[in-house]
């Protein structure tokens, strides 16, 4: 049996899903599983939320094969809904999308994938120092991530939670990372719409071996 040792970040059900959504999940979703088939360049980004970033990645990256790892079933459905047509079939703009349904790390322990580009927006910043552990971007994550880097890899990380952002940059001395840049254009999403954490604008990392 396999052990059970992974928390997941983040809520895996919510609203009641439409009945194409329902569809999707249970007839398409299956078909858009990462596969070693896909031998192109990958780019994956974590917790794609409502689909927004990983969208525009997939249709600037056409030559590029685009993962979104998103355990909260809503966003899935929400992204399914948007890269398919009447027909619930993927529009062509969308046909290098590939979707993770689960916790990232089952990906990333369970294959050998190796990535151009891991993207993180907005993670869960869980401010209460209890929760601190919860928190996704630990050194010991991200030296995992930094295994799976293609050559010039990088990962571009997004937060609206100052301290937060700070808590990341502390961690960064535990691994054999390194800020690259700090200085990216706004990236929309919904959550740096909603700006829970009232700040004036977000802030970015992007950190590479």
């Amino acid at each position: 049996m396999e052990k059970q040792d992974i928390r997941t970040f983040g809520r895996i059900h919510g609203k009641r899903l439409s009945a194409r959504q329902q569809s999707l999940v249970d007839n398409l979703l299956p078909k858009l599983k990462p596969g070693h088939t896909d031998k192109s360049e990958i780019i994956l980004e974590i917790g794609f939320g409502g689909g927004e970033h990983l969208l525009e990645l997939a249709t600037q990256n056409p030559d590029k094969i685009v993962i979104g790892a998103e355990p909260f079933i809503n966003g899935v459905a929400s992204l399914l809904s948007k890269i398919t047509d009447e027909n619930n079939v993927v529009k062509s703009e969308y046909k290098n999308i590939r979707i993770w349904p689960d916790d990232v790390r089952k990906l990333i322990n369970n294959n050998d994938f190796k990535f151009s580009q891991i993207w993180v927006l907005h993670p869960d910043p869980w401010p209460k120092a209890r929760h601190e552990k919860r928190r996704l971007l630990s050194a010991e994550f991200l030296n995992l991530l930094s295994t799976r880097f293609e050559p010039n890899g990088k990962i571009i990380i997004g937060t609206d939670h100052y301290e937060y952002y700070d808590w990341i940059k502390e961690q960064l001395p535990k691994t054999k990372l390194s800020i690259n840049s700090d200085q990216l254009p706004i990236i929309e999403t919904r959550y740096q719409q909603k700006n829970k954490a009232g700040t004036i604008a977000p802030k970015y990392l992007v950190l590479s071996i």
